[in-house]
């Protein structure tokens, strides 16, 4: 996985590689620049491939011996139907090439209607009762080749308007000093979210926070996605497999946040801890410190995200 690859290229090359010819990568988008540094130290060759459990594994890859697209999962394996698919007011819509949608699978195994054996997880899970709907955004280029941009629960909604977080994180993957970063949107009560990041530093590595922000500024392309805080930690919160876990980034962005604007306002409660609920989503925990419930309301209701009175310890 590109997490696992950025840590490898924080150690030297100091063991004979010379009979390794090929490096399968997936489970994330891999940053141009990670994969310019891997291959130039390591001299193997990176082919990136895509696959879910949910469609029992693979389903596209990159040709080992043919023509590699850096930065696409290649092309569908046989037997594979892929679909790119938008949600209108008219209803789910094949994209055309290069339009960004969600990733839609059919091949022989994924077994629609039976993906899980829950029946509710079930629902609303295919297209045309046959592609299972990956949650993953992506495109399908002109010649075949499928491009992952992100998952559409993790795309950042500013005033309305989408924000990939991977063009955030792969900015700050292009200088010396990150070795990790995370992009997601944090709330804000007159745009909703607003892009924030969260970077770990290569060992050794010295960078403020200020300086990272005024790298994004020239380096983030779209003005709306430039982070609007940035916060260096000593190691990023990662799953089983490498992957950056953004629930607890997001946690982290609700308690700073809600807690700034209840300090602002005068109010002495504070958000003490934020909770994954299965119907609402992540809600703050916050101890009330003498604060009415009103006065609470009156900061924490300008924001999408809800919140509840702290159990008592």
């Amino acid at each position: 996985v590109p997490t696992a690859v950025s840590a490898l290229m924080q150690r030297p090359v100091d063991a004979d590689i010379s009979s390794v010819k090929t490096a399968f990568s997936g489970s994330a988008p891999m940053p141009m620049e990670l994969f310019k540094r891997f291959e130039s130290a390591c001299g193997v060759a990176i082919v990136e491939g895509y696959g879910l459990t949910e469609a029992t594994c693979l389903v596209s890859c990159n040709p080992p011996g043919g023509e590699k697209k850096v930065g696409s999962v290649g092309i569908p394996f046989p037997y594979t139907d892929v679909r790119i698919v938008k949600q209108t007011n008219d209803g789910a819509l094949e994209c055309g090439r290069d339009e960004v949608g969600e990733i839609c699978v059919s091949n022989p195994g994924v077994y629609a209607g039976n993906t899980y054996t829950e029946a509710d997880k079930n629902v609303d899970l295919y297209y045309q009762e046959k592609y299972l709907r990956t949650g993953d955004l992506g495109r399908i280029d002109e010649d075949g080749y499928l491009w992952i941009t992100g998952r559409a629960k993790d795309l950042i909604i500013r005033g309305g308007h989408n924000i990939d977080p991977a063009e955030i994180e792969e900015a700050l993957l292009g200088h010396d000093a990150v070795a990790f970063a995370g992009a997601i949107g944090q709330p804000d009560a007159h745009s909703g979210e607003l892009p924030c990041a969260f970077v770990e530093l290569v060992a050794g590595a010295s960078v403020s926070e200020a300086e990272l922000l005024e790298y994004c500024k020239v380096h983030v392309h779209e003005r709306a996605a430039i982070p609007k805080h940035l916060t260096v930690l000593d190691e990023l919160p990662k799953t089983a497999v490498g992957k950056v876990f953004k629930p607890d980034l997001r946690k982290m962005a609700i308690t700073r946040v809600y807690n700034g604007a209840l300090e602002q306002a005068g109010v002495a409660a504070r958000v003490v801890s934020v909770t994954d609920d299965k119907k609402r989503g992540l809600v703050a925990q916050v101890a009330a410190n003498g604060s009415s419930d009103a006065d609470i309301n009156g900061v924490l209701n300008n924001f999408t995200r809800p919140w509840e009175p702290a159990a008592a310890a």
